[in-house]
């Protein structure tokens, strides 16, 4: 709080100089001796509280506040207040590096349409890859936020076979190596103390389903003859679902989706994602999917942005109980593998199923 909020501010009932006002009391600093700053009203002389002929200091500040006081203001104007402007409206602004991002993106969508249409086996190899890399950021955040030692030697050998069988032997494969994969973590998981041992193991096959297990569609998808298309389909209508989403939720968006959850997200933004992805639905599989149909693609793509909203959900559920913002920093702009793989993980079966109950397995 600054001075001048205590009575009448220096010039509106002040006279004398500070050094007038400070000097000791005596004769020589009598007030009616006193130099006048400008005319003054006349006010009569408070008594004399020492007794001894002369204005003190007591007797000083009871005629500044005299003077000071309702009659002087009344003759003098008063500075209007100054009444602060208000803040300028602050734009949007993007959550992230936007040009890091779109390059990352950018890179990445090279290296997949690359690998996907010159050799099947080198896409397999970059989604056992993405696998693993994404159960090492979970395994470390569960470690790091609330001490779960998931072991993540017998998931990522595990989580990369299960890819390849379900390319090599479809979906009865899958299972079989999920089945050993869940098995090899209870069994690994002995070897330490055994403190903790039923929340470890838990988070071990929770993981592994969450992660390649969900990630083994996709090699089902490319096992089938216009594999890399079905593929191509589930990879752009997920992109396309959660760019709408951001772009009409970053503009228009004003009622929360799930604040509680992630309160970025918006009902304009999820409406967005579904007009994106039922017109690319359309177009991909009138265009892009062998005895496809324009209605079909509707349908697949109202799934797809539920099912990328819903696991993009997930992933921020996960994420809040842990209290993080992003499961790593790999990737500039995105965060970790995680972060990317949130809306693809549960919509791959999603876009599995839908594509074999319309133009069977291929």
């Amino acid at each position: 709080m600054n001075d001048s909020s205590w009575g009448a501010p220096q010039g509106a009932g002040y006279w004398g100089t500070p050094e007038m006002r400070a000097a000791p009391a005596g004769p020589a600093h009598d007030v009616h001796d006193a130099q006048q700053t400008r005319p003054m009203p006349n006010v009569p002389d408070a008594p004399d509280a020492g007794g001894d002929g002369a204005v003190d200091r007591d007797d000083r500040d009871r005629d500044a506040a005299l003077v000071g006081g309702p009659l002087f203001r009344d003759e003098m104007p008063q500075e209007p207040m100054s009444t602060p402007l208000p803040p300028p409206p602050q734009k949007k602004r993007a959550g992230r590096d936007l040009r890091a991002a779109i390059g990352v993106g950018v890179g990445l969508g090279a290296v997949i349409v690359a690998s996907l249409f010159i050799v099947k086996a080198v896409f397999i190899g970059v989604i056992a890859v993405a696998v693993v890399v994404g159960l090492w950021e979970l395994t470390s955040r569960l470690k790091e936020r609330k001490g779960i030692r998931a072991p993540l030697v017998p998931l990522a050998v595990g989580g990369a076979a299960m890819v390849v069988a379900g390319y090599a032997r479809g979906a009865e494969g899958a299972w079989v190596a999920m089945a050993l994969t869940a098995l090899a973590v209870l069994v690994w998981r002995m070897t330490e103390p055994p403190d903790g041992y039923l929340k470890d193991v838990t988070a071990g096959v929770f993981a592994a389903f969450y992660v390649p297990f969900l990630a083994t569609f996709v090699a089902l998808m490319l096992a089938a003859d216009d594999g890399p298309w079905r593929v191509l389909t589930f990879l752009v209508l997920t992109v396309v679902s959660d760019t709408g989403a951001y772009a009409v939720g970053w503009r228009f968006g004003k009622h929360k989706l799930a604040p509680r959850i992630s309160p970025g997200k918006t009902r304009e933004g999820l409406l967005g994602a579904v007009v994106f992805a039922m017109t690319g639905g359309a177009l991909c599989m009138e265009f892009l999917i062998d005895g496809g149909a324009w209605w079909q693609g509707l349908l697949v793509g109202l799934a797809v942005a539920a099912s990328a909203t819903l696991g993009d959900l997930g992933e921020s559920m996960i994420k809040r109980d842990l209290g993080i913002k992003d499961m790593g920093t790999l990737l500039p702009g995105h965060g970790g593998i995680m972060d990317r793989l949130d809306s693809l993980l549960p919509t791959a079966p999603v876009v599995w199923l839908l594509m074999v109950l319309f133009v069977g397995v291929g």
